[in-house]
């Protein structure tokens, strides 16, 4: 499955433009947007769990922390697997936290989650493979596809900052639920991805 790349970012920008008039506002007022694409797939997922109801300092810190305990000069499954619950614990990951990297870490390590050919496999394959990891749940899966594989097509319609952007750009008077999402997001398919790229910016 091809991501995002610079023509398919502008070719998706001009089909929102077309397809939904009140996006199409936002959009030149923006005008084209990137997507920069998180190569080391391990690291990202780490990162997420780090970063889960924290402060994003505290998570940068705590991140930079276990990037220094390691033995390689990157974080890598089989580096992280030598690190002790004392060691995981000093760099300030609570013991749920340090449960869900270890399961992560074996995931990688016995073949269930092979994370070099998640690019092969459907966007519903991927969450389903990445949810059956503690700790990872259906958003972080979806920006794992968004921002991991640049897969052009998600809608995490259960981000507070996405339907906080929907209320305020199609003048809600309440939060949109799941099927309100999808149902103002149809006409941006299949790149619902850039759609989502251009609401964050709503509330940057």
């Amino acid at each position: 499955m091809k991501p995002l790349d610079r023509d398919s970012l502008e070719f998706a920008r001009l089909h929102l433009i077309e397809a939904d008039p009140v996006l199409a506002e936002l959009i030149h007022r923006v005008g084209p947007c990137s997507l920069k694409r998180q190569t080391n797939r391990y690291r990202n997922l780490l990162r997420a769990i780090v970063g889960q109801q924290i402060s994003a300092a505290a998570a940068k810190s705590v991140f930079r922390r276990l990037e220094a305990a390691v033995e390689t000069s990157t974080l890598q499954p089989e580096s992280v697997a030598k690190l002790s619950d004392e060691q995981l614990r000093s760099v300030g990951l609570s013991s749920q936290k340090s449960r869900y990297i270890r399961d992560l870490t074996e995931h990688v390590l016995d073949g269930r989650l092979k994370l070099r050919s998640l690019h092969h496999r459907s966007d519903e394959e991927v969450i389903d493979l990445l949810t059956d990891v503690k700790g990872i749940g259906h958003w972080t899966a979806q920006m794992f596809l968004m921002f991991s594989l640049g897969r052009p097509d998600v809608l995490p319609w259960g981000d507070l900052g996405i339907q906080n952007a929907m209320k305020k750009l199609y003048q809600l008077d309440e939060l949109p639920d799941r099927f309100h999402c999808y149902n103002l997001a149809e006409p941006w398919r299949p790149y619902s991805t850039v759609a989502c790229l251009y609401l964050w910016k709503t509330i940057d």
